[in-house]
């Protein structure tokens, strides 16, 4: 089977509506799907059920990328992650449950606790040690509970290389500083947006007509295929720059502590995506180099 790419995305025929269509993920669905709706939030408040109800249609597929992403913070700010990673998801799959709507929403590897020495299971045991994956366990529940054909995709170190995201900061680093430290003992799966909105758009469009009486699995696991440290990462940047990848060096998690604690192993297995029959994503290798070259272009 060819792994899913960008640039191997067919044609959609479901309807598809993207909250949180102002992020990284949310901007490669819309690029890949023009005619969908999104929403980003200055348009739409997913806690806000009147509003939900006003845009959720019978027969659309809901893919919801909105949510409270900034980790450390919320160790602090508990409520608003709590409301839009949660209280929001509800509100969605309770619209979509109304209306006849499907829903995929989107979860993270920060509902389990890192201490895996081998890629994670959709079914095995969530334990989060931060608030942020707290509130998205939370949200995972409510929406399993409130719409019954809803899929959770979980993904990983998502990333465009533009912005704020690790790449991105790679490559400002790799011009402002003679060498960097990164960790090396955190592990998990870069994943590129495009790739992973390829990947989602295939299951939006299998959705309509695959139910849960037959075989998908209510959670899924999407990621670029392999893993890496956040220094192999950088290193993998630093190299398709063309610059010296001994400029990265490695350190420890203890020499850069945060206020919330990164899992040390939260690679997802991308078994159930596969056995589901849908395409696999790529090598993060070779994705990351198509990402680089797509910015230099």
């Amino acid at each position: 089977m060819t792994a899913v790419t960008s640039a191997s995305v067919t044609p959609l025929t479901a309807r598809l509506v993207v909250t949180g269509a102002s992020g990284q993920l949310g901007r490669a669905l819309l690029r890949l799907a023009p005619g969908a709706r999104g929403y980003g939030r200055g348009d739409l408040d997913i806690v806000d059920a009147d509003s939900v109800r006003r845009v959720v249609r019978p027969g659309d597929v809901v893919l919801n990328c909105a949510a409270y992403t900034a980790v450390d913070l919320a160790e602090s700010e508990v409520d608003a992650a709590f409301a839009d990673n949660a209280t929001g998801p509800a509100v969605l799959a309770s619209a979509c449950a109304e209306a006849g709507a499907r829903l995929i929403h989107l979860s993270t590897d920060y509902v389990f606790p890192g201490t895996s020495d081998r890629p994670y299971e959709p079914t095995d045991p969530t334990g989060p040690s931060t608030v942020y994956g707290r509130s998205k366990l939370a949200g995972e529940q409510a929406v399993l509970d409130l719409s019954p054909e809803a899929r959770i995709v979980r993904t990983a170190w998502v990333y465009t290389g533009r912005g704020a995201d690790f790449v991105a900061t790679m490559r400002r680093l790799e011009r402002e500083r003679e060498t960097i430290s990164v960790v090396n003992d955190q592990f998990g799966s870069p994943t590129y947006a495009p790739d992973l909105a390829a990947g989602l758009i295939e299951l939006a469009e299998r959705l309509p007509e695959t139910g849960e009486q037959a075989g998908m699995p209510r959670i899924l696991h999407a990621t670029n295929a392999g893993q890496a440290s956040w220094f192999d990462l950088a290193r993998a940047v630093f190299t398709g720059l063309g610059a010296d990848p001994a400029r990265v060096h490695p350190c420890g998690t203890e020499d850069f502590p945060r206020p919330a604690p990164r899992p040390a192993y939260s690679v997802l297995s991308g078994r159930s995506w596969a056995a589901a029959g849908l395409t696999p994503l790529r090598d993060w290798r070779a994705a990351l180099n198509d990402a680089l070259h797509a910015i230099s272009d």
